[in-house]
């Protein structure tokens, strides 16, 4: 029986670079644009001398990418070996398959033992596929000739083949071999490979609804899903990240502050040759410290992202050289720090209120959100009939002005370390932005430069930005914020678009 499980992409909307650090918090936001992974067997029975046997077959497949790998497991170390010709490789998945098997290993009993080892002599089967809104297709769009809009986007179809940059990358100027959309791909695929394997191999039980997974009082499968995809992550990068992609593909939308990343020193000791059993009994055990408080957008606030394609921005880069302008000038750093964390909080702040104020006064809120959703920010108090409605516009303002400060203090920041965080392209941009009818605010998502900007709209407003941004060259992307975390899903997830495809063609 094939396990199919679902994991979000994401958006930092506060917290770019300040959430490395403990104790600074950041705001992210899933969204409903998924990666799934399906795990089956790959054989489906077992062969009379499979007992002998010390290694099982593990096969990748990456319809998307038009890649297949094979891999052999051994059955008493847990680690692959590649064994098909491909120069591809892909560590995120590698990891996550051999972390999940040894996290069974360290929980087990043994006749739990024989029973996994059973179902592993059968092989495994993965398949991996990404939601278009997790890679650019913007050459596709222009290619054929259609404006750069949502409308052409939701033209291609589901799952669409990725282009490769392999023939453009020669020189000094070299391009990843696939282009992002800067959705957070490798975690919600790590996440959603160790979620399936999991649960098909019988460590957790995501059998209920998302949604009910999150609102139980324990969580204890979703944080095996967490450790198991944290490590696998950290460990596939090369480095102990601030782990806010993996917590929004496990857990979705929330105010997060990272672990301590002493928990998986003893997953850096698996590369000296310890048991893999070993080194993720002691990752299940540590002491995992990171927060993380549930938050969503305000009812009737939407997200839009937007791609200006003068993509190129490293994260890994950009990281670097803020901190190293933190170690040659502490005193300064600090201060933008404070004022930053402060800025953070206050948008945080405004959002939390406007939240509580359209619970208790759902027909006022409706009502001035719908008004303001029509007018520049300027002409919004201009709009309110009644204290409360002064009170929301007031509280909305707030939050474009906390936005406003966030956004000066990344950029002073940048420019002190030598970097485009917000990129003058970007600042027009975004200012532009922010002055449209129905905005709420806009920045940079993330470690910024220039692969995304988002915005926040008021009601259905959003196709302002749309109109605005197409003659500009920008993207507006299908993706929107979902709270929902990791998921199971009950079919794969092609079945659905052919169906939803087919049912929605008419015979006259």
């Amino acid at each position: 029986m094939a396990v199919v499980a679902s994991a979000p992409g994401k958006v930092l909307m506060t917290g770019g670079y300040l959430v490395l650090e403990r104790p600074n918090a950041g705001i992210v936001l899933s969204t409903n644009a998924r990666f799934y992974a399906i795990v089956k067997a790959l054989y489906d029975e077992i062969k009379p001398d499979s007992w002998a046997w010390a290694w099982t077959d593990v096969k990748l497949t990456s319809p998307q990418m038009s890649r297949e790998t094979m891999y052999k497991m051994s059955l008493k170390h847990l680690t692959l070996q590649r064994v098909s010709s491909s120069d591809s490789r892909n560590p995120f998945v590698e990891y996550a398959v051999q972390y999940s098997i040894a996290a069974a290993h360290a929980m087990f009993d043994k006749d739990k033992k024989d029973l996994l080892h059973k179902l592993l002599l059968q092989g495994l089967d993965i398949t991996i596929l990404g939601c278009n809104d997790f890679y650019s297709y913007r050459n596709q769009i222009e290619a054929r000739g259609l404006p750069l809009t949502p409308e052409s986007l939701a033209t291609l179809p589901p799952f669409t083949s990725i282009t490769f940059n392999d023939e453009e990358a020669n020189g000094g100027n070299s391009k990843p071999e696939v282009a992002k959309t800067g959705l957070g791909s490798s975690a919600a695929m790590t996440t959603a490979v160790v979620a399936a394997l999991l649960h098909y191999i019988g460590v957790v039980n995501l059998s209920t609804t998302s949604a009910d997974l999150q609102e139980k009082e324990s969580t204890m499968d979703l944080d095996m899903v967490h450790v198991i995809a944290q490590t696998a992550h950290c460990i596939a990068q090369g480095k102990v990240g601030s782990g806010f992609d993996v917590s929004s593909a496990v857990y979705g939308s929330q105010r997060y502050v990272r672990f301590s990343p002493e928990v998986l020193s003893s997953a850096q000791d698996a590369a000296r040759g310890k048991p893999l059993e070993e080194v993720i009994g002691k990752v299940l055990t540590g002491k995992w410290d990171h927060e993380r408080t549930k938050f969503s957008l305000p009812p009737l606030m939407n997200l839009v992202l937007g791609e200006p394609g003068t993509g190129g921005s490293s994260t890994v880069s950009m990281v670097g050289a803020v901190k190293k302008w933190q170690k040659s000038d502490t005193q300064k750093a600090l201060q933008t720090w404070r004022k930053l964390s402060e800025a953070n909080s206050a948008l945080e702040m405004q959002f939390n209120l406007l939240s509580k104020m359209a619970k208790e006064h759902w027909g006022s809120y409706t009502c001035i959100v719908e008004k303001c959703s029509m007018h520049r920010s300027e002409k919004w108090m201009e709009q309110t009939r009644e204290p409360i409605e002064a009170e929301i516009v007031k509280s909305m303002l707030g939050a474009r002005d906390a936005m406003r400060e966030i956004r000066s203090n990344l950029h002073l920041m940048g420019v002190a370390a030598g970097i485009p965080i917000e990129p003058e392209s970007q600042t027009q941009l975004l200012d532009a932005t922010m002055n449209l009818e129905g905005v709420l605010l806009a920045g940079v998502p993330g470690a910024g430069g220039f692969d995304a900007v988002f915005a926040v709209t008021l009601g259905n407003s959003s196709s302002n930005i749309t109109k605005a941004w197409s003659p500009l060259n920008v993207l507006a992307l299908l993706v929107r914020e979902d709270p929902r975390g990791v998921s199971l899903e009950s079919c794969d997830p092609r079945a659905v678009e052919i169906t939803s495809s087919i049912s929605s063609v008419h015979v006259d």
